[in-house]
Protein backbone atom coordinates (compact mmCIF):
# COMPACT_ATOMS: atom_id res chain seq x y z
CA UNK A 1 0.00 0.00 0.00
CA UNK A 2 1.36 3.59 -0.64
CA UNK A 3 2.52 5.28 2.26
CA UNK A 4 0.30 8.40 1.36
CA UNK A 5 -3.28 8.77 0.72
CA UNK A 6 -3.35 11.44 -1.67
CA UNK A 7 -2.28 10.29 -5.64
CA UNK A 8 -0.66 14.00 -5.80
CA UNK A 9 1.69 12.29 -2.97
CA UNK A 10 1.30 9.36 -4.12
CA UNK A 11 2.94 9.89 -7.71
CA UNK A 12 6.22 10.70 -6.10
CA UNK A 13 6.73 7.27 -4.42
CA UNK A 14 8.90 4.80 -5.50
CA UNK A 15 6.75 1.51 -6.41
CA UNK A 16 7.36 -1.24 -4.73
CA UNK A 17 9.15 -3.91 -6.28
CA UNK A 18 5.68 -6.61 -5.57
CA UNK A 19 3.07 -4.25 -6.92
CA UNK A 20 5.22 -3.86 -10.14
CA UNK A 21 5.48 -7.91 -10.39
CA UNK A 22 1.88 -8.29 -9.51
CA UNK A 23 -0.13 -4.93 -12.01
CA UNK A 24 1.91 -6.20 -14.57
CA UNK A 25 2.02 -4.49 -17.77
CA UNK A 26 -1.36 -2.54 -17.20
CA UNK A 27 1.18 0.20 -15.63
CA UNK A 28 2.30 0.86 -18.81
CA UNK A 29 -1.10 0.95 -20.08
CA UNK A 30 -2.12 3.35 -17.46
CA UNK A 31 0.70 5.35 -18.08
CA UNK A 32 -0.22 5.37 -22.02
CA UNK A 33 -3.35 6.54 -21.26
CA UNK A 34 -2.73 9.26 -18.89
CA UNK A 35 -0.33 10.55 -22.57
CA UNK A 36 -3.27 10.23 -24.50
CA UNK A 37 -5.55 11.79 -22.41
CA UNK A 38 -2.79 15.08 -21.67
CA UNK A 39 -2.59 14.97 -25.70
CA UNK A 40 -6.44 15.28 -26.08
CA UNK A 41 -6.90 18.21 -23.63
CA UNK A 42 -3.98 20.20 -25.50
CA UNK A 43 -5.14 19.36 -28.47
CA UNK A 44 -8.87 20.52 -27.45
CA UNK A 45 -6.83 23.76 -25.78
CA UNK A 46 -4.93 24.62 -28.91
CA UNK A 47 -8.14 26.29 -31.13
CA UNK A 48 -7.18 29.52 -32.18
CA UNK A 49 -10.01 31.00 -34.33
CA UNK A 50 -12.97 28.74 -33.17
CA UNK A 51 -14.41 30.43 -30.05
CA UNK A 52 -16.38 27.28 -29.28
CA UNK A 53 -13.07 25.98 -28.88
CA UNK A 54 -10.37 28.78 -27.02
CA UNK A 55 -9.59 28.27 -23.58
CA UNK A 56 -11.25 30.57 -21.12
CA UNK A 57 -9.73 31.66 -17.82
CA UNK A 58 -11.99 31.26 -14.71
CA UNK A 59 -14.17 34.52 -13.42
CA UNK A 60 -15.72 35.15 -10.82
CA UNK A 61 -19.08 33.95 -12.08
CA UNK A 62 -18.16 30.90 -13.16
CA UNK A 63 -16.77 29.40 -9.92
CA UNK A 64 -19.63 31.02 -8.11
CA UNK A 65 -21.79 29.16 -10.47
CA UNK A 66 -19.82 25.58 -10.12
CA UNK A 67 -19.64 25.74 -6.27
CA UNK A 68 -23.39 26.11 -6.06
CA UNK A 69 -23.90 23.76 -8.86
CA UNK A 70 -21.49 20.87 -6.73
CA UNK A 71 -23.14 21.89 -3.95
CA UNK A 72 -26.78 21.97 -4.44
CA UNK A 73 -25.95 18.19 -5.86
CA UNK A 74 -24.31 17.24 -2.85
CA UNK A 75 -27.16 18.48 -0.69
CA UNK A 76 -29.43 16.58 -3.00
CA UNK A 77 -27.80 13.40 -2.46
CA UNK A 78 -26.98 12.83 0.71
CA UNK A 79 -30.62 14.00 1.81
CA UNK A 80 -31.34 10.99 -0.54
CA UNK A 81 -28.56 8.80 1.19
CA UNK A 82 -29.95 9.76 4.87
CA UNK A 83 -33.49 8.82 3.40
CA UNK A 84 -31.99 5.52 2.45
CA UNK A 85 -29.98 4.71 4.95
CA UNK A 86 -31.93 1.65 7.10
CA UNK A 87 -32.38 0.28 3.86
CA UNK A 88 -28.35 0.11 2.87
CA UNK A 89 -26.45 -3.68 3.08
CA UNK A 90 -24.50 -3.82 6.10
CA UNK A 91 -21.60 -2.90 4.69
CA UNK A 92 -21.82 0.14 3.58
CA UNK A 93 -24.20 1.59 7.23
CA UNK A 94 -20.93 2.55 8.88
CA UNK A 95 -18.76 4.17 5.87
CA UNK A 96 -22.87 5.96 4.86
CA UNK A 97 -23.19 7.46 7.97
CA UNK A 98 -19.65 8.61 7.98
CA UNK A 99 -19.81 10.63 4.80
CA UNK A 100 -23.28 11.82 6.00
CA UNK A 101 -21.42 13.00 9.42
CA UNK A 102 -18.77 14.64 7.03
CA UNK A 103 -21.38 16.53 4.70
CA UNK A 104 -20.07 19.94 6.16
CA UNK A 105 -16.50 18.68 5.06
CA UNK A 106 -17.33 18.14 1.52
CA UNK A 107 -18.98 21.35 1.14
CA UNK A 108 -16.07 23.17 2.65
CA UNK A 109 -14.22 21.71 -0.41
CA UNK A 110 -16.93 22.86 -3.22
CA UNK A 111 -16.58 26.73 -1.27
CA UNK A 112 -13.00 26.22 -1.68
CA UNK A 113 -13.66 26.51 -5.28
CA UNK A 114 -15.21 30.06 -5.09
CA UNK A 115 -13.07 31.57 -2.13
CA UNK A 116 -9.45 30.94 -3.75
CA UNK A 117 -8.42 32.26 -7.46
CA UNK A 118 -7.95 29.61 -10.14
CA UNK A 119 -5.28 29.98 -12.19
CA UNK A 120 -5.79 27.60 -15.00
CA UNK A 121 -7.87 27.70 -17.99
CA UNK A 122 -11.73 26.21 -19.33
CA UNK A 123 -11.24 24.24 -22.45
CA UNK A 124 -13.97 22.12 -24.04
CA UNK A 125 -13.36 18.44 -22.47
CA UNK A 126 -14.45 15.26 -23.62
CA UNK A 127 -17.51 14.91 -20.75
CA UNK A 128 -18.03 11.52 -20.00
CA UNK A 129 -14.61 10.49 -19.89
CA UNK A 130 -14.01 6.78 -17.97
CA UNK A 131 -12.92 3.34 -19.45
CA UNK A 132 -16.03 2.21 -21.39
CA UNK A 133 -15.08 5.56 -23.73
CA UNK A 134 -11.40 4.11 -24.70
CA UNK A 135 -11.00 1.45 -26.98
CA UNK A 136 -7.36 -0.62 -26.90
CA UNK A 137 -6.28 -1.93 -30.07
CA UNK A 138 -2.90 -4.16 -28.51
CA UNK A 139 -0.82 -1.39 -28.21
CA UNK A 140 -2.66 1.79 -27.63
CA UNK A 141 -5.82 3.60 -26.72
CA UNK A 142 -8.62 5.00 -29.06
CA UNK A 143 -10.96 7.51 -27.95
CA UNK A 144 -14.55 7.95 -28.42
CA UNK A 145 -18.06 9.04 -27.78
CA UNK A 146 -17.67 12.72 -27.67
CA UNK A 147 -21.16 13.61 -27.26
CA UNK A 148 -20.41 14.38 -23.53
CA UNK A 149 -23.28 12.96 -21.10
CA UNK A 150 -26.57 12.07 -22.73
CA UNK A 151 -28.43 12.81 -19.59
CA UNK A 152 -27.32 16.79 -19.59
CA UNK A 153 -28.66 19.26 -22.05
CA UNK A 154 -26.50 20.11 -24.71
CA UNK A 155 -26.22 23.75 -23.88
CA UNK A 156 -24.57 22.13 -20.72
CA UNK A 157 -22.07 19.80 -22.62
CA UNK A 158 -20.77 22.61 -24.41
CA UNK A 159 -19.58 24.35 -21.36
CA UNK A 160 -15.37 24.95 -20.76
CA UNK A 161 -14.27 23.50 -17.79
CA UNK A 162 -11.37 22.31 -16.20
CA UNK A 163 -9.87 19.30 -18.11
CA UNK A 164 -8.99 17.81 -14.31
CA UNK A 165 -13.09 16.85 -15.04
CA UNK A 166 -12.39 14.25 -17.46
CA UNK A 167 -9.17 12.90 -14.97
CA UNK A 168 -11.52 12.63 -11.72
CA UNK A 169 -13.93 10.56 -14.24
CA UNK A 170 -11.04 8.34 -15.09
CA UNK A 171 -9.80 7.93 -11.81
CA UNK A 172 -13.26 7.11 -10.57
CA UNK A 173 -13.57 4.64 -13.16
CA UNK A 174 -10.21 2.96 -12.16
CA UNK A 175 -11.92 2.52 -8.97
CA UNK A 176 -14.74 0.45 -10.22
CA UNK A 177 -12.56 -1.54 -12.70
CA UNK A 178 -10.72 -2.52 -9.42
CA UNK A 179 -13.43 -3.70 -7.48
CA UNK A 180 -15.15 -5.12 -10.17
CA UNK A 181 -14.03 -8.89 -9.77
CA UNK A 182 -15.14 -8.69 -5.72
CA UNK A 183 -18.71 -7.61 -6.94
CA UNK A 184 -19.09 -11.04 -8.90
CA UNK A 185 -18.37 -9.16 -12.30
CA UNK A 186 -15.63 -11.11 -13.46
CA UNK A 187 -15.11 -15.04 -13.87
CA UNK A 188 -12.84 -15.90 -11.11
CA UNK A 189 -14.58 -17.62 -8.21
CA UNK A 190 -13.83 -16.33 -4.62
CA UNK A 191 -12.87 -17.94 -1.13
CA UNK A 192 -14.98 -15.72 1.15
CA UNK A 193 -11.95 -16.19 3.52
CA UNK A 194 -9.98 -14.42 0.84
CA UNK A 195 -11.70 -11.81 0.20
CA UNK A 196 -10.48 -9.21 3.35
CA UNK A 197 -6.88 -9.74 1.75
CA UNK A 198 -8.32 -8.89 -1.90
CA UNK A 199 -10.12 -6.33 -1.03
CA UNK A 200 -6.78 -4.43 0.55
CA UNK A 201 -5.39 -5.18 -2.72
CA UNK A 202 -7.51 -4.11 -4.82
CA UNK A 203 -7.12 -0.66 -3.38
CA UNK A 204 -3.26 -1.07 -3.49
CA UNK A 205 -4.08 -1.59 -7.43
CA UNK A 206 -6.56 1.56 -7.81
CA UNK A 207 -4.36 3.75 -6.59
CA UNK A 208 -1.15 2.81 -7.55
CA UNK A 209 -2.62 2.47 -11.46
CA UNK A 210 -4.67 5.82 -10.65
CA UNK A 211 -1.20 7.54 -9.12
CA UNK A 212 0.59 6.88 -12.48
CA UNK A 213 -2.15 7.52 -14.85
CA UNK A 214 -1.99 10.56 -13.36
CA UNK A 215 1.30 11.33 -12.86
CA UNK A 216 2.00 10.74 -17.16
CA UNK A 217 -0.94 13.21 -17.54
CA UNK A 218 0.60 16.15 -15.21
CA UNK A 219 4.01 15.17 -16.86
CA UNK A 220 2.78 16.55 -20.16
CA UNK A 221 0.61 19.26 -19.61
CA UNK A 222 3.13 20.46 -16.67
CA UNK A 223 4.41 23.37 -19.54
CA UNK A 224 0.49 24.21 -20.23
CA UNK A 225 -1.28 27.04 -19.29
CA UNK A 226 -4.42 24.91 -18.99
CA UNK A 227 -4.05 23.76 -14.58
CA UNK A 228 -2.93 25.40 -11.96
CA UNK A 229 1.10 25.73 -12.25
CA UNK A 230 0.44 24.88 -8.09
CA UNK A 231 0.23 21.35 -6.18
CA UNK A 232 -2.34 22.93 -4.18
CA UNK A 233 -4.53 24.76 -7.31
CA UNK A 234 -4.39 21.25 -8.76
CA UNK A 235 -5.56 19.71 -5.67
CA UNK A 236 -8.57 21.80 -5.36
CA UNK A 237 -9.73 21.42 -8.50
CA UNK A 238 -9.16 17.36 -8.63
CA UNK A 239 -10.57 17.26 -5.05
CA UNK A 240 -13.68 19.09 -5.69
CA UNK A 241 -14.46 17.00 -9.17
CA UNK A 242 -13.48 13.63 -7.66
CA UNK A 243 -16.04 14.19 -4.88
CA UNK A 244 -18.86 15.64 -7.04
CA UNK A 245 -18.11 12.53 -9.38
CA UNK A 246 -18.54 10.19 -6.07
CA UNK A 247 -21.80 12.03 -5.22
CA UNK A 248 -23.19 11.72 -8.58
CA UNK A 249 -21.97 7.69 -8.58
CA UNK A 250 -23.99 7.27 -5.13
CA UNK A 251 -26.89 9.08 -6.49
CA UNK A 252 -27.07 6.62 -9.36
CA UNK A 253 -25.89 3.17 -7.21
CA UNK A 254 -28.73 4.74 -4.66
CA UNK A 255 -31.54 4.62 -7.77
CA UNK A 256 -30.71 1.16 -9.58
CA UNK A 257 -27.89 -0.89 -7.74
CA UNK A 258 -28.09 -0.30 -4.02
CA UNK A 259 -25.24 -3.19 -3.24
CA UNK A 260 -22.45 -1.19 -5.01
CA UNK A 261 -23.31 2.05 -3.14
CA UNK A 262 -20.00 1.19 -1.00
CA UNK A 263 -17.34 2.35 -4.12
CA UNK A 264 -18.13 5.88 -3.98
CA UNK A 265 -18.58 6.13 -0.52
CA UNK A 266 -15.37 5.13 -0.23
CA UNK A 267 -14.19 7.64 -2.82
CA UNK A 268 -15.57 10.31 -0.73
CA UNK A 269 -13.26 9.27 2.42
CA UNK A 270 -10.70 8.54 0.15
CA UNK A 271 -10.65 12.13 -0.77
CA UNK A 272 -11.95 13.84 2.76
CA UNK A 273 -9.12 11.63 4.30
CA UNK A 274 -6.32 12.82 2.29
CA UNK A 275 -7.61 16.95 1.24
CA UNK A 276 -5.45 19.08 3.73
CA UNK A 277 -7.28 22.52 3.39
CA UNK A 278 -5.74 25.28 1.81
CA UNK A 279 -5.16 28.56 3.47
CA UNK A 280 -6.30 31.98 2.60
CA UNK A 281 -2.38 32.98 2.40
CA UNK A 282 -1.69 29.99 0.08
CA UNK A 283 -4.69 30.97 -2.30
CA UNK A 284 -3.39 34.73 -1.70
CA UNK A 285 0.40 33.01 -2.72
CA UNK A 286 -0.87 30.99 -5.61
CA UNK A 287 -2.61 34.39 -7.40
CA UNK A 288 0.44 36.19 -6.75
CA UNK A 289 2.34 33.59 -8.61
CA UNK A 290 -0.31 32.54 -11.64
CA UNK A 291 -1.75 35.50 -12.68
CA UNK A 292 -4.52 34.97 -15.63
CA UNK A 293 -3.18 35.05 -19.01
CA UNK A 294 -4.99 36.45 -21.75
CA UNK A 295 -6.28 34.07 -24.70
CA UNK A 296 -3.93 34.84 -27.01
CA UNK A 297 -1.39 33.92 -24.45
CA UNK A 298 -3.18 30.58 -24.09
CA UNK A 299 -3.47 30.06 -27.45
CA UNK A 300 0.06 30.60 -28.31
CA UNK A 301 0.92 28.46 -25.15
CA UNK A 302 -1.22 25.51 -25.70
CA UNK A 303 -0.16 25.38 -29.62
CA UNK A 304 3.73 24.96 -28.80
CA UNK A 305 2.53 22.47 -26.13
CA UNK A 306 0.65 20.40 -28.55
CA UNK A 307 3.42 20.10 -31.07
CA UNK A 308 5.82 18.95 -28.38
CA UNK A 309 3.11 16.55 -27.09
CA UNK A 310 2.65 15.53 -30.65
CA UNK A 311 6.87 15.06 -31.56
CA UNK A 312 6.96 13.18 -27.82
CA UNK A 313 4.28 10.97 -28.77
CA UNK A 314 5.91 10.13 -32.34
CA UNK A 315 9.43 8.92 -31.25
Amino acid sequence: MPAGSSLLDIINEDMPQIVTDTIGPYLVSAQLLGQRTAELHLTLASAVDEPNFVPEPYSVTYQRSLCHSMRSLAVQVLQLLRRRLKYLPDEAKADAQTVLNLEDDIIKHFEEIQRRKIAGMRIRCHGDYHLGQVLYTGNDFVIIDFEGEPARHLGERRIKRSPLRDVAGMIRSFHYAAYAALRGQASTILRPEDLPVLREWARSWYLWVSATFLKSYLELVADSPILPQSREGVKTILDAYLLDKAIYEINYELNNRPDWVGLPLQGILQVLKTSDETTADDAEEEAGKEPVQTAVEVEKKTAKRTRKAKKKAEK
